[in-house]
């Protein structure tokens, strides 16, 4: 009898043995596999911080964070230093390209040292923008009411191409009964938000998509000698050199992100609301667009 349980309880511990050393060796497999599988390297995206933009870099962060792993960085910078950045390789791209007039002339100066991957955005426009109150139409009129508005263009952003363009037009213009007042794209909306509130004339720097067409009525002024804003643009992705050899999938998802104006919009007016997470409302739309995700994680 002593015998037979001996034997019993010799079998049961080579079986356990068995099963642990089983145990141990598919976690050991599992473990090497992990270790050889490539790390998902970080990725950094930089931004200009227009609503447009802000919307759109969110939306590629989240399908690279949420669907592919990536951990993604992005750097609000003005327009100038993000195309630097991208022209030397310490940002990975941007998607935040106005051209080929706005951004036309930073292309331009670093075409040998960017990477276009075409446009991801068609249909938009910039200008010089007003309330549909004001009952002027071209900007050829705006000195002759320069007084209405407090002899002012609102601006955003200094280094904004948008900027460079308007001090153009103002000189072509011979708008000198004006002052182009710097700021950013909320200094800028806010100030077009106090005007309507107060039934006052106003004029601003302007681009489609923005979400301030939603919320307002307003207009462009007419641009008579029509090559100085130019007429509708695209906004494209740039990337840097080298990209596409050292991290493929995040090239290939920001070669094929393509959106509309309505997509766009959609997010931007998700933005605006009190409290708002723009990456939070990017996870929203990438969740209720699966289609247009998925077409360009293929």
């Amino acid at each position: 009898m002593k015998r037979k349980l001996f034997r019993l309880t010799a079998l049961l511990l080579v079986l356990l043995g068995l099963g642990l050393f089983g145990c141990s060796k598919q976690e050991k497999e599992t473990a090497q596999k992990e270790e050889a599988a490539p790390a998902k390297k970080k990725v950094e995206l930089a931004y200009v911080e227009w609503s447009s933009e802000v919307a759109s870099t969110n939306v590629v962060k989240a399908v690279l964070q949420e669907k592919l792993g990536y951990e993604v960085k992005i750097i609000p910078v003005s327009a100038a230093a993000m195309w630097q950045a991208i022209g030397s390789g310490d940002a990975d791209g941007m998607v935040a390209a106005w051209l080929p007039t706005t951004h036309g002339h930073y292309l331009e100066e670093l075409k040998d040292k960017v990477v276009d991957l075409g446009p991801n955005l068609e249909g938009t426009k910039i200008g010089l923008v007003v309330p549909t109150y004001v009952t002027i139409d071209s900007i050829d009129e705006l000195n002759a009411n320069a007084d209405k508005f407090d002899g002012k263009i609102i601006g955003i952003d200094p280094g904004a191409g948008l900027m460079s363009k308007t001090e153009t037009v103002m000189a072509d213009y011979g708008l000198d009964k004006f002052k182009l007042v710097e700021g950013s794209g909320a200094t800028m909306t806010a100030a077009l938000a106090d005007g309507i509130k107060n039934n006052q004339w106003v004029v601003v720097t302007g681009w489609t998509p923005h979400w301030k067409f939603a919320k307002w009525d307003l207009k462009y002024l007419k641009d008579p000698k029509g090559m100085i804003y130019g007429g509708e643009e695209t906004i494209h992705t740039i990337v840097r050199k080298g990209l596409k050899e050292e991290m493929p999938e995040v090239y290939a998802v920001l070669d094929k992100f393509h959106w509309g104006p309505d997509d766009m919009a959609s997010v931007m007016v998700w933005n605006q609301e009190e409290g708002a997470d723009p990456y939070e409302n990017a996870k929203r739309w990438i969740n209720e667009n699966p289609e247009k995700v998925e077409a360009w994680l293929k």
